[in-house]
């Protein structure tokens, strides 16, 4: 292992040892019970089980037959999530071919962020990700299940889950995934279609059209955005069956998988080999997930999400361990928007496996883990196929597919990660280095300060930003809007860009799991709200961001800075922060909601 690996393990089991062990504590004691149908009243059996059908009862409360829950994100509003409307049948088949039994615990919300954004819905999108996880606890709550499986693939989604899953440590849990739609429209192409929009060379019927040859059918968009890195890092956790992230929906092979899904659940229950998902993921594993974000340069909604993950298993992390990772981490591919294949090309280059391969055969990641397979992580390494009415892995080629996408650890892309951590008299902020040009790695320029997206655009549109500068869009963070994505703001900034102006964007909100080619200093944190420093800056003050030495600052004399005002929220602005579209069943999350370096989490 390297040494950066096994510094970064140890100072986190260190700091977490006494969450983890109360942790385990609870997860034990729910594992010592006796099972549901065992332990709970008569009355409550036959609720349970009351619209089943009488031999799955028997088998259940007699047989003592393995009895697995479904936690399903289905709806078809989510191109990803549409096709699994046909799962529950086929994993009830598959469980009673098994001498098993089924029952849809229950739903979770899934909102789609590329529907909302720019818009007020997405408003709610980060807070979607605590009510995914309470929706899966109200599911598995009624409590006579053995082992569940989770199906969800997009951004809140799958963290949702996982999380949900973690305070239900003693189920073993497989997730599900459902794969990406077929390659339409090149990222590449429909970007440039979007910045002449927003210079006004195309009108909107030529957008749409270009949109929707990009988004054209069912499965998960096909960047390497958030939706696409939760496959990549659940991959690397060993929590799907090897080899699922990126297989079509309407691929033979996909059925099989999700069949085998249930199978392998089905071998790590009580009767089997037991691997509860509280005791699998442990801080070996969770450390293998940020090393896999790294080296794809995956998300950057993952600085947040898999903190708040971890500290559902009692795990404590933070940003500078990402950081120290991604120092020692290769970056081993190019997928858009870090360069212009998307994952269907990915995933025939080599894929997860040739990633979670050549990491580990560099000491990159822990092998030395429990996965839900028996093999470990070196199962992860295979690629599946169907052989009749079997699956059978082989193993990947040596050499890359591609080595334009994907390559190996002797000769990667970059011999440092995706994303790196910004520090300095502004707050604590994150960037993602891999998709930004080398010379654009470096921007200092007066900053224009904008209370909110539409301001920047609105600027934009009036011809105000032909120059060098740093916008600051500030009043994003979660205490004050739920941190939204602004991803809206990636066109008109990539145009300045394109002109030659040098700019970049710093702000207290999201961007994207596409965040694109220009520097965006995101998350920072404390937000302004909570009393940040982006409070204090003042359109003119020049802002020096270099994700080269990682520092982010106001160039501005310490006296000058520290006799300066806060910024205040307006009252007008609350009221809007505040209502419309269920803007108002989130006003406890938001008060309650604890910094992005802490996970935004809004249950502790």
């Amino acid at each position: 292992m390297t040494n950066a690996l096994k510094e970064v393990t140890q100072r986190i089991r260190e700091r977490s040892a006494a969450t983890r062990a109360a942790y385990l504590k609870r997860v034990d004691a729910a594992i010592d019970r006796p099972r549901g149908s065992d332990r709970m009243g008569c009355a409550n059996v036959a609720h349970a089980f009351a619209a089943m059908p009488a031999s799955d009862k028997l088998r259940i409360v007699a047989e003592r037959a393995p009895h697995i829950g479904v936690v399903t994100a289905y709806n078809d509003m989510l191109s990803a999530h549409q096709p699994y409307e046909g799962f529950p049948a086929v994993i009830r088949d598959e469980a009673h071919r098994l001498g098993a039994t089924v029952q849809v615990a229950g739903g979770v919300p899934a909102m789609c962020d590329g529907v909302t954004q720019g818009l007020p819905g997405m408003e709610l999108s980060l807070f979607s990700r605590d009510t995914i996880a309470m929706s899966t606890a109200v599911a598995l709550t009624h409590d006579v299940f053995d082992g569940a499986l989770l199906l969800g693939v997009c951004d809140k989604i799958v963290p949702g889950l996982l999380v949900g899953a973690l305070h239900f440590g003693h189920l073993p849990c497989v997730f599900v995934p459902a794969g990406p739609m077929s390659t339409g429209l090149s990222n590449t192409a429909k970007s440039k279609v979007r910045e002449q929009f927003a210079q006004g060379l195309v009108g909107r019927d030529k957008l749409l059209e270009a949109e929707s040859a990009a988004y054209h059918g069912a499965g998960t968009c096909t960047f390497y955005g958030t939706a696409n890195s939760n496959q990549m890092l659940l991959e690397a956790m060993g929590l799907h069956v090897p080899g699922a992230a990126f297989v079509h929906p309407h691929a033979e092979l996909r059925e099989a998988l999700t069949r085998d899904a249930v199978r392998t659940l089905l071998g790590i229950t009580k009767n089997a080999r037991f691997t509860p998902i509280g005791r699998m993921v442990d801080e070996r594993v969770i450390v293998n997930a940020m090393v896999a974000l790294m080296a794809t340069g995956g998300s950057t909604n993952h600085l947040i999400h898999w903190v708040a993950v971890a500290r559902s298993a009692g795990i404590l992390i933070d940003w500078t361990d990402f950081s120290d990772l991604s120092h020692a981490t290769p970056l081993l591919t190019r997928v858009y928007p870090n360069g212009t294949a998307d994952v269907n090309q990915f995933q025939s280059a080599g894929g997860p496996g040739f990633v979670i391969r050549e990491l580990l055969d560099s000491g990159a990641m822990h092998a030395d883990v429990a996965t839900v397979t028996a093999g470990g992580l070196r199962d992860y390494t295979q690629l599946p196929a169907k052989e009749g009415a079997h699956l059978k892995w082989s193993a990947l080629p040596k050499d890359s597919g591609d080595d334009s996408i994907i390559r190996t650890a002797a000769s990667p892309f970059s011999p440092e990660g995706g994303l790196k951590l910004l520090t300095g008299n502004l707050g604590r902020a994150v960037i993602k280095v891999s998709a930004v040009p080398d010379d654009r790695h470096i921007v200092e320029a007066p900053a224009i300060v904008f209370g909110t997206q539409e301001e920047l655009q609105a600027a934009f549109k009036a011809g105000e930003l032909e120059r060098d500068f740093i916008a600051v869009v500030r009043f994003q963070g979660p205490r004050a809007n739920g941190m939204p994505e602004l991803h809206k703001l990636t066109p008109p900034l990539a145009v300045l860009q394109g002109k030659g102006f040098k700019v970049a964007l710093v702000t207290d909100g999201r961007m994207s799991g596409a965040s694109g080619k220009v520097p965006a200093a995101i998350h920072v944190s404390p937000e302004v709200l909570a009393g940040g420093p982006l409070g204090k800056l003042r359109t003119g003050d020049v802002i020096r961001l270099d994700a080269v030495a990682g520092t982010l600052a106001a160039l501005v004399d310490e006296a000058t800075w520290a006799a300066r005002e806060h910024a205040v929220l307006s009252d007008e602005q609350a009221k809007v922060n505040a209502h419309g579209l269920g803007r108002e069943l989130f006003g406890g999350m938001r008060r309650n909601v604890l910094t992005a370096e802490e996970g935004a989490v809004t249950w502790l």
